[in-house]
């Protein structure tokens, strides 16, 4: 939860900055972060480790929480640049001929007519946050901060064999906040995914 509140928090104005920022600053940031896309969680495991514990955050939910969340703006804010452009030019001009300033617009423009995309990055980033497993495997060491996806894997480990009936009803189990999540979201997943083909 604190990973998809994160990305979409920062996500959001990122993308709408983006869009509707002429300064090249702007445009050279978003290739940069674009390059995010390219970079696996796998090769920068060993300056992420090096980061948690100098930040003495070693063996705690923020050093799931943060590596994930970084590794996760890349795709949020590119399905969110391709929604905002979606959103008719007229709109922005009209809200700001009516005094509205950049707050009041992403706040009464851009909020409701994104509910697609942020829906669509919420599922996304809480798919990849619960099924994440090099972050919990490196950064932790006590069960109490290990999430479900190590857990199984430990569970598996600790039958001695495989139990295969008894994994899989693991699995399963582990599996209804994703499937709760996509019920959810459904109706948006198709829309947001789409954002920006129609153009």
């Amino acid at each position: 939860m604190c990973t998809v509140a994160l990305v979409l928090a920062l996500a959001l104005p990122a993308a709408y900055a983006i869009v509707r920022s002429r300064s090249r600053f702007v445009s050279a940031g978003f290739s940069v972060m674009l390059m995010g896309l390219a970079i696996p969680a796998q090769a920068t495991i060993v300056p992420v480790y090096l980061l948690i514990t100098r930040l003495h955050t070693y063996d705690t939910l923020t050093a799931i929480v943060l590596p994930t969340a970084a590794f996760s703006l890349p795709t949020a804010i590119l399905v969110l640049t391709s929604t905002l452009r979606d959103i008719p030019g007229e709109l922005y001009e009209a809200m700001t001929v009516d005094g509205a300033n950049a707050a009041h617009v992403l706040r009464s423009l851009v909020l409701p007519l994104t509910r697609p995309g942020l829906v669509t990055v919420g599922v996304y980033t809480a798919l990849g946050a619960w099924n994440g497993f090099i972050f919990p495997l490196v950064l932790t060491q006590s069960d109490a901060r290990r999430t479900v996806t190590l857990g199984l894997w430990n569970y598996q480990g600790q039958q001695g064999g495989i139990n295969v009936p008894a994994t899989m009803a693991a699995v399963v189990l582990s599996l209804l906040p994703l499937l709760a999540a996509y019920l959810f979201g459904r109706r948006h997943l198709l829309s947001g995914l789409t954002a920006g083909f129609g153009t």
